[in-house]
């Protein structure tokens, strides 16, 4: 059941908007429904055909870059230039502790990645991970 909030409070006169991913330091889209429930099963068709795509790039010696990588960075510069600016703005009115909580909060902001290159990560750190049959046998 999804509650229709935004509506009801603006009934009351209060602006209540969401905050852009990309302010929020969150780069990665929310899944359909669909898929998202399939992955947390694991088992998403749509998922698992990407992983093989981008594993086989990688088996050919790497993965072709995405073109909406160069907007994703230029956003991110964009971003982290106006959390800035609010940063140096509360420093300039005297909100030193605030000032030093929003330079943190960019500094530990992940890297901007595009959907490919998450994927590439996580098979990279699956492929890297313990395997039991490498592992020296013991009694």
């Amino acid at each position: 059941m999804t509650i229709r909030v935004r509506p009801n409070l603006r009934l009351l006169g209060v602006q209540a908007n969401a905050t852009e991913r990309a302010v929020r330091g969150e780069t990665r889209k929310a899944k359909k429904d669909g898929i998202y429930r399939a992955s947390e099963r694991g088992d998403s068709t749509y998922l698992r055909a990407q992983a093989d795509a981008i594993s086989a790039e990688l088996l050919k010696g790497g993965v072709r870059p995405e073109q909406g990588k160069r907007t994703l960075v230029e956003t991110r510069r964009q971003v982290e230039s106006g959390w800035h600016a609010v940063a140096d703005e509360l420093a300039r009115d005297g909100h030193a502790d605030l000032a030093r909580d929003v330079k943190r909060f960019v500094e530990r902001m992940t890297p901007p990645r595009t959907e490919r290159e998450l994927i590439v990560g996580e098979l990279l750190q699956h492929a890297r991970g313990p395997r039991i049959r490498d592992q020296e046998r013991t009694r």
